[in-house]
């Protein structure tokens, strides 16, 4: 396995509730990068009900990046306000070029800082982190990758600190605009139909392995969250919501079209035309064909996936909300995991199509108003408190 290749190459697997078999996950190699993005205050531009915009910036971040290198080969992690990504030595300099278009982009049309940066895997590493990955196949073509190792939560704290991060900023003044060919967001959100949409962040503490997690998970729910696709995944055509023209497009082109947006509106509401009669008639249009790209969509989201920590959006009833905090905090209290959640009335959904005559398409999944954002927030505010305690125990 070449190292520039090591994701391309890469064997991939199909079963969710393996995700937790360490063994199997391979260690990128050393002359890697962690490319770290992430909104400034983004609770501030969710408290101003901007969220959809804050999920539109993190996603360009990623389609920026697999624009550039391809996707075949680059690694990543949605984390609702930013986004964590994988990439070579010999991509690392178009990867930075490519993302820094998305920092000045991100503050010149959204009034969103995005901070990013560069940092060798080989320093995480030295700090103490680790970065390994397994590739997860959603259907042919279309893959996630599972991260562990704790490099990225590392990255996630230089990032975040200023004279830290400072040899590893990705600053490029004036850097061109990002390749954001196939980003849209135009459904609209996905609404509960159990009560309770719910993104939520549970890491085990090492006392316990993450199928252990798994298995507690399910008995709470009464399904298993990484096997029972019909009643885990979200964006299924029952929930689907199109309407024209569609509530995102003023985001979508704003991003992808800047200084052209006259011309970027009306390509995105002709696209949008299309679509809705291809939709409403079930008639193949050119490349799109509803009949296929439909079961597709529901296979193709990131509602479940590991960045450091398994990460789920899943729509839940009262009642199995109150178990499932329940058997958190009973795990939290004993020591056995570390876990972060947010509730909302609906989830968000915004895609990356990179080639739909070829079935080549991603689709990233948050919960409304702050979803992974907020909980991360909890989650770190847990494992500062629970690293506190074993020290003060030591």
């Amino acid at each position: 396995m070449s190292a520039n290749e090591f994701y391309s190459e890469l064997p991939s697997f199909s079963d969710f509730s393996t995700v937790g078999d360490l063994a199997d996950y391979r260690p990128v190699p050393d002359d890697w990068y962690v490319l770290a993005a992430d909104i400034v205050r983004s609770s501030d531009a969710v408290a101003q009900g901007r969220y959809k915009e804050v999920n539109m910036v993190g996603a360009a971040a990623i389609a920026a990046v697999l624009n550039r290198i391809g996707s075949d080969r680059v690694p990543f992690v949605f984390g609702g306000d930013g986004a964590m990504l994988l990439v070579p030595k010999h991509d690392v300099e178009a990867a930075c070029d490519a993302l820094a278009g998305v920092v000045g982009l991100a503050r010149q049309v959204m009034e969103l800082e995005l901070r990013a940066a560069a940092i060798p895997v080989s320093h995480l590493r030295v700090l103490g982190g680790d970065v390994r990955v397994r590739k997860y196949r959603l259907s042919p073509g279309n893959h996630l990758a599972m991260i562990l190792g704790d490099g990225l939560a590392i990255a996630d704290r230089i990032l975040k600190d200023q004279e830290k991060s400072r040899p590893f900023a990705i600053s490029i003044p004036d850097a061109a605009l990002p390749p954001l060919d196939g980003l849209s967001c135009r459904w609209e959100p996905l609404p509960s139909q159990n009560g309770h949409i719910v993104s939520l962040i549970v890491k085990p503490s090492g006392r316990i392995p993450m199928q252990d997690i798994l298995r507690g998970l399910a008995d709470k729910l009464g399904y298993d969250p990484s096997t029972d696709d019909s009643r885990a995944r979200l964006a299924d055509k029952s929930r689907l919501r199109f309407r024209f023209p569609p509530t995102g497009t003023r985001h979508e082109v704003r991003l992808g079209s800047p200084g052209r947006h006259f011309r970027g509106r009306a390509k995105a509401l002709l696209e949008a035309v299309v679509f809705m009669i291809s939709y409403h008639t079930g008639w193949r249009i050119g490349p799109f064909d509803p009949k296929r790209y439909f079961p597709e969509l529901g296979l193709n989201t990131d509602h479940r996936k590991v960045g450091d920590s398994l990460q789920l959006v899943l729509d839940m009833t009262p009642e199995q909300l109150g178990r499932v905090e329940e058997y958190l905090k009973a795990g939290y209290a004993a020591g056995d995991l570390v876990y972060g959640l947010h509730v909302s009335a609906s989830a968000l959904m915004t895609c990356f199509v990179e080639d739909i005559s070829n079935s080549r398409h991603i689709h990233f999944v948050d919960g409304a108003d702050g979803g992974f954002s907020f909980a991360a927030a909890e989650f770190k505010k847990r494992q500062a408190e629970m690293t506190a305690k074993a020290a003060g125990q030591a």
